[in-house]
């Protein structure tokens, strides 16, 4: 008979441990039942801050954490624990439902801490913890936008989480503060030393950072709040976001009779067991030895140990399975786009510790290392010493393999590491980690047994080891060394296209512009095998358009394009397509408005303003769309190239033109530059932004090149995207004048197409890049490899061969055969497509095929 084993909390601690249950061998003989306190599965609150990206919580949730399909989990959502009764195990819930338990886990995690600050419970404070959080704030920030004057915003706290609201604040078009007690940011992770070059470099992003004091009162002035700081220092803002702790949230337990620790949080022993028998507690409300631990990865430890003890027969069978083993409180973030990190004993409080820094501030790094010489053979002797900890601001790409060596002797000159140009060392290669050495803390694996994967389990791939290690799949910060660790045991990574090209798509790049070679056919023939694929054949195509080789639907081309590529339009779910005319910079005539609504209404088109400030005309036959595009084009509109691999976008602002905060033509350079780039073909699909102030209400910091006006220039960003996989633009150059920066992005642009691999995004491409941001910008500012005059003749040969794609088929009778529906019945509509109406729009409907009717 299966035994019940209730969860109260759902958070990310919460999830994994159940996980752990239902996977393990003994996991089918327990029910589980969660009790949420919020209304939606469980989410990454990790990434918390990403949610400002997209406003989309879906995109947050873990996998699997609605439990769809397991009968062995019962998700109760917004049915929080009210009482506990330990005596009869019983857990009674807000909805007055009573759930008896054989084991009982408490995983409430913890709350946001907010100091008692007259007018802290005023309208318009905040905390930072949860989607809710950030729903409130996001509403406070557009009211606040709408005003009179340059909108801003308080953060209480300037550790990991104020420096994620300052950017959840930022992105919001709000000029943020910072207020922190210590007198530096993130004092718990870094030292003085990087707390100020910290500061220095969010700063010049346009963050006002107030440390070393504390925010006395908040108070009404008008519709805005006045903080007044304990310097005197008085801030008029229109919000304030308390961020400035957290603190276990322990008091179910407490009011069940559990023990609690001096500074909060549910005692339990190493086994994470509670003085009840059957109550467990893990996660940041439980209190190890005393110990409260405030990271993600330590909860996950508690996780899997409790999970172990159930699944073996619970508290009496606790000694045949793993304690938790203490945590790995090793952070590594990017805050406000700059790289921190910090591990072991990072402040050197052992008694025999010993400092090594190396501080750049010109390069924005700061480096220092942490060692014991106790045995006079570390840093002054002959030996190696032994690393404590150390903190790594600006570049952190040591970090995976420096964290691995905490209490291990360093491989070399401890200077040699942090900058091996300039010391006797040379890094830390992956094969001076030990066999136990954890190289992903987030899932403690270790070194041996990913490769262990690799030598005895035949991975060949990075995604690979992930699957069968668990490696790599939660923070991600380690995935650079799995690669690593692949070529040291000697696997080599194909680069190949595909099975019909054994050089990459940038060798084949290569290969094309200087040979000449101007189609599929040749270039397979005198370099590849076989036919050619469904991965070769859009690439090659991809490359011969950068080339300038016509149109992409004229001759051998056109059999090389993938559905939206042939009809040049977006195919949608239900077989129709969708037209997206180009608006330039967002900016549109009243006349070419009057045109789209023309057309839509003359072709019964559903329409809908894209994020990319475009209107997008959806359900279009494929017999329609030279009509359609006959109309657009006759009013002034080109293709989009919402169906290509090529620039979609240049996203803008209203800038000086209209916004009074405005300090440059945002609109303007917008416009130019979509004009510029418009049907460039690339490895995967571009988009752009212009901001025209610090505010940054064009998002150019989410774009794979994005501009923001200063007083002095513009400010170039790159590699940054949306999507799946978030991930924020770097700044390659500051205040630069409009012909350097024009200059860097067709350099930018043109370098990312002749060597990225296919389908590869910008912000995979620079993260995959050999010396990464400081190696693009001495290729494309500094020229260090000689090509930028290929690359600014590249990019020339573009603008001087543009047409439109659109257009060029409506010219050429072969090419407007392509677009029927049927070749016998070039006129008729598609008859398994109805259309019925939503919201005022017709949305298509597919019906039953005529034998099925």
């Amino acid at each position: 008979m299966s035994r019940t084993l209730v969860v109260i909390g759902n958070g990310m601690v919460g999830h994994r441990l159940v996980e752990a249950v239902r996977a393990s061998e003994g996991g089918a003989g327990w029910r589980v039942v969660v009790l949420a306190e919020e209304d939606r599965p469980a989410y990454d609150r990790v990434a918390l801050s990403s949610y400002v990206d997209s406003w989309d919580p879906d995109a947050l949730l873990l996998p699997g954490s609605d439990y769809a399909g397991d009968g062995g989990v019962e998700l109760r959502l917004a049915d929080p624990a009210a009482t506990i009764d330990t005596a009869n195990r019983l857990v009674t819930t807000a909805s007055g439902v009573v759930q008896p338990y054989d084991a009982l886990v408490f995983a409430t995690g913890s709350r946001p801490f907010v100091p008692p600050v007259t007018g802290s419970d005023l309208p318009g404070c905040f905390v930072y913890r949860t989607i809710d959080d950030l729903d409130e704030i996001r509403r406070a920030a557009g009211a606040a936008r709408s005003g009179a004057g340059r909108a801003s915003g308080v953060v209480v706290g300037g550790g990991l989480l104020g420096l994620e609201a300052a950017k959840a604040l930022r992105e919001l078009g709000l000029s943020p503060h910072v207020v922190e007690l210590a007198p530096r940011l993130m004092p718990l992770q870094v030292d003085q030393g990087g707390g100020a070059l910290l500061a220095r470099l969010v700063g010049r992003l346009g963050v006002s950072v107030h440390t070393g004091t504390s925010v006395a009162s908040i108070d009404r002035n008008g519709s805005r709040l006045l903080a007044s700081l304990a310097d005197g220092t008085e801030l008029d803002t229109d919000l304030v976001v308390f961020a400035a702790g957290i603190r276990p949230r322990d008091e179910l337990a407490r009011e069940a009779g559990l023990a609690t620790g001096e500074r909060g949080g549910i005692l339990v022993d190493d086994h994470c067991r509670t003085g009840v028998p059957g109550v467990y507690a893990v996660g940041e409300c439980a209190a190890v030895d005393g110990t409260c631990y405030g990271l993600v990865a330590p909860g996950y430890a508690m996780a899997e140990a409790v999970a172990a003890q159930l699944t073996a027969g619970g508290d009496e069978h606790a000694g045949e399975v793993a304690a938790f083993a203490g945590a790995d409180t090793a952070t590594k973030l990017k805050l406000l786009g700059v790289d921190v990190a910090s591990f072991g004993d990072a402040h050197g409080e052992g008694a025999d510790a010993l400092e090594v820094v190396v501080n750049d501030p010109v390069a924005g790094t700061y480096k220092k290392l942490v060692v014991s010489d106790t045995g006079g053979t570390g840093a002054t002797g002959d030996g190696g010493a032994t690393l404590l900890g150390g903190v790594l601001v600006g570049d952190t790409a040591e970090f995976t393999s420096l964290r691995t060596l905490v209490g291990r002797a360093l491989p070399g000159d401890p200077v040699g590491i942090l900058a091996p140009e300039t010391g006797s060392g040379g890094g830390v290669g992956v094969d001076a980690l030990p066999a136990d050495a954890q190289v992903c803390s987030c899932n403690a694996v270790t070194k041996g047994q990913i490769t262990d994967a690799i030598t005895e389990g035949g991975c060949c791939t990075v995604p690979e080891l992930k699957a069968c290690t668990g490696a790599g799949t939660g923070c991600g910060s380690c995935v650079p060394v799995l690669g690593k660790l692949l070529d040291s045991c000697g696997v080599e990574q194909s680069t190949a296209l595909c099975e019909h090209f054994e050089q990459s798509r940038a060798e084949l790049f290569e290969i094309v512009a200087t040979t000449g070679i101007a189609s599929f056919g040749e270039l397979i023939s005198r370099y590849g095998t076989g036919r050619g694929c469904a991965v070769c054949k859009p690439a090659v195509a991809s490359i011969l358009a950068s080339q300038g080789n016509g149109h992409i639907l004229e001759g051998e081309q056109a059999t090389l394009q993938d559905t939206n590529d042939r009809f040049l339009a977006n195919m949608q779910r239900n077989g129709t397509y969708s037209v997206v005319p180009r608006v330039p910079g967002g900016e549109i005539t009243p006349e070419k408005l009057i045109v789209i609504g023309e057309v839509a209404r003359e072709f019964g088109l559903y329409t809908k303003i894209t994020g990319g400030q475009r209107v997008d005309l959806f359900g279009a036959t494929v017999d329609q769309l030279p009509a359609i595009w006959r109309r657009l084009v006759d009013a002034g509109f080109e293709s989009g190239h919402a169906y290509g691999k090529a620039l979609r976008t240049v996203k803008s602002c209203v800038g000086s033109t209209w916004c009074r905060y405005g300090v440059q033509d945002s609109v303007g350079l917008a416009v130019e530059l979509e004009l510029r780039y418009r049907g460039l073909r690339a490895p995967h699909k571009i988009k752009a932004a212009v901001s025209g102030c610090a505010r940054e209400c064009a998002e150019a910091q989410s774009k794979d090149f994005g501009v923001i006006a200063t007083e002095k220039g513009w400010n170039l960003y790159v590699a940054g995207n949306g999507g799946m996989m978030p991930r924020h633009a770097d700044l390659l150059v500051s205040d630069v004048d409009y012909e350097t920066l024009v200059r860097l992005i067709d350099r930018f642009l043109m370098f990312y197409i002749r060597t990225a691999d296919r389908l590869q995004r910008t912000a995979r491409w620079l993260e995959e890049m050999d010396g990464g941001l400081d190696h693009l910008r001495e290729v494309i500012v500094d020229d260090s490899l000689g090509i930028c005059d290929e690359l600014d003749a590249a990019m020339a040969a573009h603008i001087d061969n543009y047409v439109d794609e659109w257009q060029a088929v409506l010219s050429d009778p072969d090419k407007l055969a392509r677009f029927t529906s049927f070749v016998n019945a070039p006129e008729a509509p598609d008859p398994t497509i109805s259309f019925r109406t939503e919201r005022e729009q017709p949305v298509p409907v597919l019906l039953p095929s005529p034998e099925v009717r």
